[in-house]
């Protein structure tokens, strides 16, 4: 469910004066897509979990601190950006195994709550986890994108502001990007 801008400038007021039931609230709108991003850029299910509790964290501290946010949205995906950076500078890069991305499919689905009960949903789930394996192989840049418009529905105008891009060059990554996803798709067919 998304908020509404009203709906969203409300939560923000009451927030900044320290209602905790506002930003549960707020919590509450914000943190399956928040962990969704963060898990499709770490692809660790606890790790992701943490840095979700820590951009909520960070969010409330800023709200309360007075300070002013424009788009909430926008604001909650960079911080869980800039995170997923930090975490990575952090730690040392680690090679992802197939098997070890397997078990995140596998573990988002179990979170998800995901049934199968057709062939047609099964087929639909296999493409899906051969879309998301695909999905590492592009740059972090072209995935990013990909993931903020596909599966958490943000504008064009929302990810310029995320990624701090003007609006044309986001639409020019996403298009470059679908190509790369293309271009790894076919090769599988390929195969």
């Amino acid at each position: 469910m998304k908020a509404n801008f009203l709906q969203e400038k409300y939560l923000l007021f009451k927030a900044k004066n320290k209602d905790p039931e506002a930003y549960s609230k707020v919590y509450d709108l914000y943190a399956d897509r928040i962990y969704r991003f963060v898990f499709f850029k770490i692809n660790n299910q606890e790790e992701a979990q943490d840095l979700t509790s820590e951009v909520f964290l960070k969010t409330w501290q800023y709200i309360t601190s007075g300070k002013d946010i424009l788009n909430l949205n926008a604001y909650l995906y960079k911080v869980a950006r800039n995170l997923v950076i930090d975490h990575y500078r952090k730690a040392s890069q680690k090679e992802v195994s197939i098997d070890a991305l397997a078990g995140g499919i596998e573990s988002l689905a179990e979170t998800a709550d995901l049934k199968v009960e057709e062939t047609k949903a099964l087929e639909d789930k296999l493409q899906m986890e051969k879309i998301e394996v695909k999905l590492m192989g592009l740059k972090d840049e072209y995935r990013e994108v990909i993931i903020l418009r596909y599966v958490d529905d943000l504008s064009i105008g929302e990810i310029a502001e995320i990624v701090v891009k003007k609006k044309g060059a986001v639409r020019v990554i996403l298009f470059r990007a679908l190509n790369a996803l293309k271009e790894l798709m076919g090769e599988e067919g390929n195969k």
